[in-house]
């Protein structure tokens, strides 16, 4: 690990200022992807920013038709909280199946997002739920944010500050999880909304990705029935040690018959 100065803000607005107009400083949420990398000296920063004592970017609260998260929100919490299983049981599901214990204690919810690793699970959700990123400058729709492979919208010296989800009316998450890492070989999120169905996919590609044509055939008919014959193309996909391109296409049409198998069944209950 290189040398740097490590900094613990009290406030968003120190935080701000901590890392206003310089280009070599990172800030620091959980860490789980940080740390690693500066130990194996695969990163080099002047300074770190820690945002863990900072309140104000913790929490979870449900503000009408949408469930709002706090950026240092662990998720572990997320995973735990009463409030997300009645609102949206989809993304508590999620949020216990990241990693192991420990990733799940200390990581977070804005520093996932912000990190974009292409595998992640909580960009599938962000994206697939349509869900509005909120930073200490503007807010970013899911749409815009995620940019390509570690890859976001964020600007120089911007910070996630929460994220709101608007409320489905069905959802569900399905992985088919990398043994070691819990990391998604595939992982596809389901939600169907009042203005239609989102299909977002992770692990498949260098980043999070709608699934269209899927979401077209869901749109008229929300079993899965209707995703029988429609593929993904792996032209654009990934393929490493751990599957193929082809194996990856073939594994999102079936994760997305399972997620939406078990929306359906949630929302009869």
């Amino acid at each position: 690990m290189y040398d740097f100065d490590y900094h613990r803000p009290g406030s968003l607005d120190e935080a701000a200022a901590m890392i206003a107009g310089k280009d070599d400083v990172k800030l620091l949420a959980g860490g789980m992807s940080l740390i690693p990398a500066l130990k194996l000296r695969l990163a080099r920063y002047s300074d770190l920013v820690d945002l863990g004592a900072i309140d104000a970017l913790k929490g979870i609260r449900r503000e009408g038709n949408t469930l709002v998260i706090g950026a240092m929100t662990p998720h572990a919490e997320v995973a735990a909280s009463a409030e997300v299983a009645r609102a949206i049981p989809a993304l508590a599901a999620l949020a216990g199946g990241i990693g192991d214990p420990l990733v799940r204690n200390r990581g977070t919810i804005g520093g996932s997002i912000a990190n974009a690793d292409p595998a992640a699970d909580y960009p599938a959700g962000v994206l697939g739920l349509g869900a509005t990123i909120v930073t200490s400058r503007r807010e970013i729709a899911a749409d815009d944010f995620f940019l390509g492979l570690f890859e976001t919208a964020l600007k120089p010296g911007e910070i996630i500050t929460a994220v709101r989800f608007p409320v489905p009316q069905a959802a569900a998450y399905c992985k088919h999880p990398q043994p070691a890492s819990r990391f998604a070989l595939a992982g596809v999120f389901v939600a169907k909304m009042a203005g239609g169905v989102r299909v977002a996919v992770t692990g498949a590609g260098p980043s999070v990705l709608r699934f269209e044509q899927a979401e077209a055939a869901l749109a008229k008919k929300f079993d899965p029935s209707a995703l029988e014959g429609i593929t993904l193309a792996p032209d654009d996909l990934n393929s490493d040690i751990h599957a193929s391109a082809e194996y990856r296409a073939s594994c999102v049409v079936v994760m997305a018959r399972r997620a939406v198998q078990r929306a359906s069944e949630a929302r009869a209950r």
